[in-house]
């Protein structure tokens, strides 16, 4: 046999061997890689493993991204797909619950961080997203899941502007480095509410949410 029939009857074998390997399971119902299909969106989701958070088109894109290893967190988060429903509940600046395949799904916007609702301007910011979206068609750009399995999104308003952006446009949400570093757009709202002194930024120290949460226990508060 020529050695290129049997280079690639190797490969068949692996691939063969990777697929029914996924059938193993993981800690909490998924395969060996923490991942398993995924009945609401599509695709297959690794909420646990090496790719926590992640979701793929099938289960053949999730083992090729295994085999070139895991994501860095430094990476901007990858659009994992979209869906489009009604806004049925504004729960804080920053978060909503959006008519998906018949369920609520609550969203958390991807990329910024509202004041709580014990903090300045945190009523505020729930007035502003409720008159915006509550009640409405909207689009939900997700970006995965957090730590409390909400899922990550961007909501497009139903006139094409981005929630997120309009929020730290107005001065009642911070740009959150951390959830999305490289995102310019944010950076720029954000420096451009800061400069102009709107909503939150008009207070010569407000303190940021994680602070407030944290009880300046975090090691970026003041």
């Amino acid at each position: 046999m020529p050695r290129r029939s049997i280079f690639l009857l190797l490969l068949a074998i692996l691939a063969l061997f990777l697929a029914s390997t996924t059938a193993q399971p993981y800690g909490g119902g998924g395969d060996r890689y923490g991942c398993r299909p995924d009945v609401k969106q599509g695709g297959h989701r690794c909420p646990q493993g090496l790719l926590a958070g992640q979701l793929f088109a099938s289960q053949s894109d999730m083992l090729a991204a295994l085999q070139q290893g895991p994501v860095k967190a430094a990476n901007p988060p990858a659009m994992a797909g979209e869906f489009s429903g009604k806004v049925v509940r504004v729960i804080e600046g920053d978060t909503l619950e959006v008519i998906h395949k018949g369920v609520a799904e609550r969203v958390r916007l991807n990329g910024i961080d509202c004041p709580e609702r014990g903090q300045a301007y945190g009523r505020r910011a729930k007035q502003f997203t409720s008159q915006r979206v509550f009640g409405k068609q909207v689009t939900v750009k997700t970006y995965g899941l957090d730590k409390g399995r909400r899922t990550m999104g961007e909501v497009i308003l139903p006139g094409g502007m981005s929630l997120n952006s309009e929020l730290v446009k107005a001065g009642l949400a911070w740009w959150n480095r951390k959830s999305a570093p490289h995102d310019e757009t944010l950076k720029r709202l954000e420096e451009e509410a800061r400069n102009k002194k709107r909503g939150l930024w008009a207070d010569p120290t407000p303190v940021p949410p994680w602070c407030y949460r944290n009880r300046q226990n975090a090691p970026d508060c003041p």
